[in-house]
């Protein structure tokens, strides 16, 4: 058996080289997974971004229709007010 550092025999050296060779192979394969991750993670981010605008633009659309029922609100109101107060010859 070869000597480790120290002068004490290495327990595991005949298993050394397989060990290894596992290790290097764990580690290929995890920079490929992680490869592909990024690519997938890329993907969702250019998919977040359309809808994100998407949202904007339902937000905006939604603030528009908003505004209209306010308007369309305070008209009806002002022309009942209006259609109350010549029934009532008020002016």
């Amino acid at each position: 058996m070869a000597l480790a550092s120290g002068g004490r025999e290495c327990p595991y050296d005949g298993d050394m080289e397989a060990r290894v060779a596992v290790l290097e192979q764990i580690a290929k394969d995890t920079r490929e997974l992680l490869g592909r991750i990024d690519s997938r993670m890329d993907r969702m981010d250019t998919r977040f971004d359309r809808m994100d605008t998407r949202m904007d633009r339902f937000e905006d659309r939604q603030i528009s229709d908003f505004g209209w029922l306010l308007i369309m609100g305070i008209g009806t109101i002002a022309f009942l007010f209006a259609t109350m107060a010549h029934g009532f010859h008020w002016f």
